[in-house]
């Protein structure tokens, strides 16, 4: 099973294009985006090859879909190769039917997704992992690029619900606690969504009890991303795991397309026309 070969773009606004990676090269270049938000700026830790070749890579890159941001007033001279704009934002998407044709998701390192895809047998699901996007372009445009080429892709592919891992920076859970708990007490997946961190990774969310969770004060310690999934329509698993590699906690998001908010599906457009290039 090979990656989308969707090359045209799939949303624009002024100078940003929205479009998957279609060459190693890009590919390449979307890993040293991961690379300078990941290991430079937000500090995780770097194996010899990774800080050798300056790249966020795993095993799953080879056949994921890269879905790029990429700004056409900034151009890229390299020597000897072709001038190109800069790539400034990234998403990985891995479809179920490529992952059952590899390696499986990246998620079941973290969270038991099997029983959850069992009681969904026959549904489409895609995985969303590794956002990030430059520092400077931390936008509600480019977000919202991001957020139509993920609509338009799962158009496209008949995608019938999402899921992935997403983080808080650090890893002392007693700082996280009001973010946690709050997600633990007013967006947690009913049972037919439940997924469960792995009992031996697994740290409990329910750090404070519900009258004592500030509802305000923890949207406002909420990560952007999992604060958008929020308005979406994500529910969240069960448990958070701590990733000491990359100095993050994180809850497993899920998000059937039949959930997400009416609000959004008229943002985008139906057919994702909203942003079509």
């Amino acid at each position: 099973m090979k990656r989308s070969r969707m090359k045209e773009p799939l949303g624009r606004i002024g100078a940003l294009e929205v479009r998957l990676a279609v060459s190693k090269s890009e590919i390449r270049a979307a890993q040293a985006l991961r690379y300078k938000v990941f290991y430079e700026e937000m500090g995780a830790i770097a194996d010899a090859k990774t800080l050798l070749r300056r790249r966020d890579k795993d095993g799953f890159d080879k056949y994921c879909d890269h879905l790029l941001v990429l700004d056409h007033d900034e151009i890229e001279i390299r020597p000897f190769r072709k001038a190109r704009p800069r790539i400034v934002g990234t998403y990985r998407l891995l479809r179920q039917e490529v992952a059952e044709a590899h390696k499986g998701f990246y998620t079941a390192g973290e969270f038991d997704i099997a029983p959850m895809l069992e009681r969904h047998h026959g549904f489409n699901f895609l995985e969303l992992g590794r956002s990030c996007v430059l520092k400077p372009y931390r936008t509600k445009r480019t977000v919202e690029l991001l957020w139509h080429g993920i609509w338009a892709y799962a158009l496209k592919h008949g995608v019938d619900a999402m899921m992935g891992c997403a983080s808080f920076e650090g890893t002392d859970l007693d700082r996280l606690a009001l973010p946690l708990s709050f997600l633990h007490h007013h967006a947690p997946a009913p049972s037919e969504w439940l997924v469960e961190a792995l009992p031996e990774r697994a740290a409990s969310m329910n750090r404070l009890p519900i009258e004592a969770v500030d509802m305000k004060k923890a949207l406002a310690e909420m990560p952007p991303l999992i604060k958008g999934y929020l308005r979406l329509g994500a529910m969240i698993g069960r448990g958070a795991v701590v990733d000491h590699q990359f100095g993050t906690t994180d809850v497993l998001i899920v998000l059937p397309v039949d959930r997400i908010s009416d609000r959004y599906v008229k943002h985008y457009g139906a057919d994702a026309g909203r942003y079509a290039a």
